[in-house]
């Protein structure tokens, strides 16, 4: 009973001097997550990307990991996309990006695992997103993405399923500005969701610390492992929560001897493919689509893994 005792108490203590480094980043990351949720619209991203069409896949991966869009939002504008008879391949590249990473979850990440982590996962948002959209060209161009998708688009916009009324805002509306009371009411809710997830998921983690040797950990996705790259991307599909609650576990996980590398995959693998974002994405794609995106992320996540252990092998990162 007294190891019990002595486990919550070490995990508790380890949960608080985690969270005493990190609450002004936590609480900066849920503001800027509080202001892009209500000035930022699905619907004007959709009529943004229909306007910038010439852009293609870099507009579109661009336009993903600098909007903070949930699984609801993504899918509404991947519809405005289909709605505007764009090509598969800048959807591949939005679906593929949109996922990983956005302002506030590149703060949140840099205050767990610190700036050179953060921004590795940007640019691996980018990378895989340009990736996927050049993959989407090159297999639609064969004729692969036939009949993929589940809405048929029709001249003007509309289709079987949605109509551009649907995807696209058709006339400028008076917008009313969320005032401080909204703006107030919404950050106690984003910041109450996100310690909820941080207290819970680390805590989880430290006492996985106290039952789980480190150096098994170390042994399975250490540095020195080859197989410590791919099997945490393939870990991730079946087994990634969500950004809140994730990044503080794959954290207490580091601290045990997983290389940054291994946690870097775990978290693209996972961000891209959760239930959230395959489930939107099955809604408006068939399984080629889903196919692409998903292989996309896991073999990339892979390539860039071992990159990034590289870096960090030779002191570049």
């Amino acid at each position: 009973m007294s190891f019990w005792i002595d486990l919550m108490g070490t995990a508790l203590a380890r949960v608080w001097v985690t969270f005493t480094h990190n609450w002004p980043i936590l609480l900066v990351s849920a503001a800027i997550a509080t202001a892009m949720k209500l000035y930022i619209d699905q619907k004007k991203v959709a009529a943004f990307l229909n306007r910038h069409k010439g852009k293609g896949i870099f507009g579109a991966t661009l336009v993903a990991v600098t909007t903070p869009l949930c699984s609801c939002g993504t899918t509404a504008v991947i519809l405005g996309m289909m709605a505007g008879m764009f090509s598969w391949a800048p959807i591949i590249a939005f679906m593929v990006a949109s996922p990983l990473t956005s302002p506030q979850q590149m703060l949140y990440s840099a205050g767990l695992f610190g700036w050179p982590f953060a921004i590795a996962f940007m640019v691996a948002s980018v990378v895989l997103g340009l990736v996927g959209g050049l993959v989407g060209s090159l297999v639609e161009t064969r004729g692969w993405l036939a009949n993929q998708a589940r809405y048929r688009p029709i001249a003007g916009g509309s289709g079987e399923a949605i109509t551009a009324t649907d995807a696209l805002p058709m006339a400028p509306a008076v917008v009313k500005r969320p005032g401080l009371a909204q703006l107030t009411r919404e950050y106690l809710l984003v910041v109450g969701r996100l310690l909820a997830f941080f207290f819970a998921f680390a805590f989880i983690g430290y006492v996985l610390n106290g039952l789980i040797p480190a150096d098994a950990v170390a042994r399975l996705f250490g540095s020195g492992r080859f197989y410590g790259v791919p099997l945490a991307a393939t870990l991730g599909l079946p087994l990634y929560i969500n950004t809140e609650a994730s990044l503080p576990l794959v954290k207490s996980f580091m601290d045990m001897g997983m290389s940054p590398g291994a946690s870097l995959a775990f978290l693209i693998t996972g961000a891209g493919t959760s239930i959230g974002a395959i489930t939107g994405a099955l809604t408006i794609a068939r399984w080629r689509v889903i196919g692409v995106v998903v292989g996309t992320l896991w073999v990339g996540a892979i390539v860039l893994g071992y990159l990034y252990n590289g870096l960090v092998a030779v002191g570049l990162v």
